[in-house]
């Protein structure tokens, strides 16, 4: 996910600065509803202790997280049952959606008044319909996330690819954040569906978890049962460096995932290959882990073999083109979640959000994600995908 949190730092100063980032980050969610308090509700014609009682639920939305991170210590995992994680993830879109309808209706409202040079008043059926909207648009965005997503082919050529490999399918899982909303039971069937995709190798580039192992222990057991001829590859997320990046690296790979972190694998088709390599999260120095490294990635790696990369954020790409790579699989950016707000995601990751790239001679491709952090579960026009690549000799 692009919304990440520093992970917690020891000593005196160092609980200090985290406090003061959790107060930062809750703060920020609370802007818009205050917003939405003061354009909103206070002008809609209602008794004043209807609009206490409607302020106080939105307040209470608005801290959906600071409520996660009551019930685990973390605001990336929130331990309450599935429906209510479901209910609170609507209520907090609703929320947001609304400050954005209402922004959109005061735009419009100043516009006309300038331009007649006017007062105009807004009836409440406005805002009553904008809110209305928010709710079903915010019903229809969590619908939309929680689903077991469809299979999505993409088919890639790549420069240097051995004979053997034209026709290769990989299969991609990414972003799965596994975790009270996308339970034992939704990974159980995002692994069948996988299973049956009939594809070469699994790759899973990222952002498993929300949860420490032992909360999450029953939940990813489902991934044991992956299979492919040439096996399961993964790299860890940002989200794996907030939950004992050590225990989790353990744990995945006892479930027979091989994890390639700064690292390589070798297919071999007779006397063709094709490397795997996979990096660390960019967020891995912050934890006190080594950060991404192309180079101990690839060396070692047999020269003129084609390379696919698995880095989870996809900012780096033109490294990974200039060093050869012919195509990088990245998640983290969900897609951008709903179309239009995806722009807000494009600096932050390089300018790369959804779907394939030209990078150089390099093809990136950046999965909408398979599952999604559940602190902002909502999809609107950015549906999740499991995504089966099938190589392609270049021309």
């Amino acid at each position: 996910m692009a919304i990440s949190t520093p992970p917690i730092q020891r000593g005196a100063s160092g609980s200090i600065a985290t406090a003061r980032r959790i107060t930062i980050f809750h703060l920020i969610f609370a802007t818009p509803c205050l917003y939405v308090i003061v354009r909103w509700l206070l002008p809609l014609s209602l008794p004043l202790c209807s609009k206490g009682g409607i302020a106080v639920l939105l307040l209470a939305a608005s801290q959906f997280h600071f409520w996660s991170r009551l019930s685990s210590g973390s605001v990336f995992a929130p331990e309450f049952p599935r429906p209510i994680v479901m209910l609170a993830n609507w209520a907090f879109g609703a929320m947001m959606l609304l400050a954005l309808l209402q922004i959109l209706i005061d735009l419009a409202t100043l516009s006309t008044m300038l331009i007649h040079r006017d007062t105009i008043g807004l009836p409440d059926g406005v805002r009553y319909a904008a809110a209305a909207l928010a709710a079903l648009l915010a019903a229809i965005g969590v619908a939309g996330a929680v689903r077991v997503p469809a299979v999505r082919d993409v088919e890639v050529a790549i420069p240097g690819l051995a004979p053997a490999f034209d026709g290769y399918r990989l299969l991609q899982l990414t972003d799965l954040h596994i975790s009270r909303l996308f339970p034992a039971r939704w990974a159980r069937a995002v692994v069948d569906r996988a299973d049956a995709s009939d594809a070469d190798l699994i790759v899973i580039t990222g952002d498993f978890i929300d949860g420490s192992v032992a909360m999450r222990r029953a939940d990813v057991a489902p991934l044991a049962d992956l299979r492919a001829p040439d096996g399961v590859v993964a790299i860890p997320g940002n989200h794996e460096y907030f939950f004992d990046y050590a225990a989790w690296m353990r744990h995945l790979g006892g479930l027979g995932i091989r994890m390639l972190p700064n690292a390589h694998a070798v297919i071999k088709r007779g006397t063709d290959e094709l490397v795997i390599a996979g990096v660390t999260d960019l967020s891995a120095r912050s934890a006190g882990e080594a950060g991404p490294d192309l180079a101990a990635a690839l060396d070692s790696a047999p020269p003129g073999a084609a390379i696919v990369l698995l880095d989870h954020q996809p900012r780096n790409a033109p490294a990974a083109a200039a060093r050869g790579v012919g195509l990088q699989l990245s998640g983290h950016t969900h897609g951008g979640l709903i179309v239009g707000l995806d722009r807000l995601f494009r600096a932050p990751n390089g300018g790369f959000v959804s779907g394939r790239y030209a990078v150089g001679a390099m093809t990136l491709y950046v999965s909408n994600g398979t599952g999604l952090w559940p602190g902002f579960a909502l999809r609107l026009g950015r549906p999740p995908e499991i995504t089966r690549i099938t190589l392609r000799r270049a021309a």
